[in-house]
């Protein structure tokens, strides 16, 4: 079931600090939302697509050399939950050296490995930048997020006749800060759940918009806001016979410094609800308790003021 007459916002990102406040909002109530002059080029997306596509037509055996640096960064394979689903990854986009290792990994060409590299660099520091503009407009200062680390996953959709109607990715909500996504600008299927449709749980179709990219907010953003920013659950349909693909950037957070609210979020009114984390830990917490849709949150509550121990 759908929401019939709601589109998800556009952010224009040469248009700030004007954007601010619809960006905030469109953060707390959809977690989601489209970027326009984001300044990637298109014939740069254009060119990953292409690679992305190769990458899925090399054999199996070289796929599976993709493996995890941390769980579920690796290759990942049609399975019972998501059988039409495949994806590769690498993790600490960041470096330069993790990226030549993927490039390795999967015996890439060397004009495909530039075109990684220069995909990789302009994705990093969008993600920078997206989050930045996010923190200001929020009255708090954004860290070091440059030291960050990101993932990076490419995903297929093996689409058929025979699947229409079928999940092609089961609902979630991302373990990230944040996620940015060039979607496959020729089919659909990405549905979201704004805060609006809660708690009925339904969904909105998020159609392709060609030149943009997506951003979705994660667990960690949730976490870090003080519940103030949503973590969009969100899901993949299959609506047509063809083969989708995506590339996603995830924004994780700090490597091993604890992540809790600033002091701008909390006061006697909203106090502290999130024990501080890092992401490794919340995500190995999120993997061990099978929390797929956010739950993973309401583990990491803190008792309420009135039970805790002085």
């Amino acid at each position: 079931m759908g929401e019939e007459g709601m589109m998800i916002p556009i952010i224009d990102l040469d248009d700030f600090p004007n954007q601010a406040e619809k960006l905030v909002c469109a953060c707390k109530e959809w977690g989601s939302f489209r970027i326009i002059n984001h300044k990637v080029p298109l014939t740069l997306m254009s060119d990953m697509k292409s690679v992305v596509k190769s990458l899925f037509d090399v054999p199996v055996e070289i796929k599976k050399r993709n493996t995890d640096v941390i769980a579920g960064s690796g290759y990942v394979a049609p399975n019972k939950d998501n059988p039409l689903y495949e994806a590769l990854g690498l993790y600490d986009l960041g470096s330069s050296q993790a990226v030549q290792e993927f490039c390795n990994q999967l015996e890439v060409s060397t004009d495909q490995r530039d075109t990684i590299m220069v995909y990789a660099s302009a994705l990093h520091n969008l993600t920078t930048e997206v989050w930045s503009k996010l923190a200001e407009s929020m009255g708090v200062g954004s860290d070091s997020v440059k030291e960050w680390k990101c993932q990076f996953r490419i995903n297929k959709y093996n689409f058929t006749h025979e699947t229409i109607g079928s999940t092609g990715v089961c609902i979630h909500t991302d373990s990230s800060f944040l996620t940015i996504l060039q979607e496959d600008e020729c089919v659909g299927g990405l549905e979201v759940m704004p805060i609006s449709s809660l708690p009925m749980g339904s969904f909105v179709p998020v159609d392709p918009l060609p030149g943009s990219l997506l951003v979705n907010l994660g667990d960690m953003a949730t976490l870090w806001s003080n519940g103030t920013l949503y973590n969009v659950k969100h899901r993949v349909q299959c609506k047509d016979a063809a083969l989708r693909f995506s590339i996603a950037m995830f924004l994780l957070g700090p490597k091993d410094k604890l992540v809790k609210a600033p002091p701008e979020f909390i006061d006697a009114d909203h106090p502290q609800l999130y024990a501080p984390f890092t992401f490794i830990d919340l995500r190995k917490l999120r993997l061990s308790s099978g929390s797929r849709a956010g739950e993973v949150l309401d583990l990491a509550r803190l008792p309420p003021i009135a039970s805790q121990t002085v």
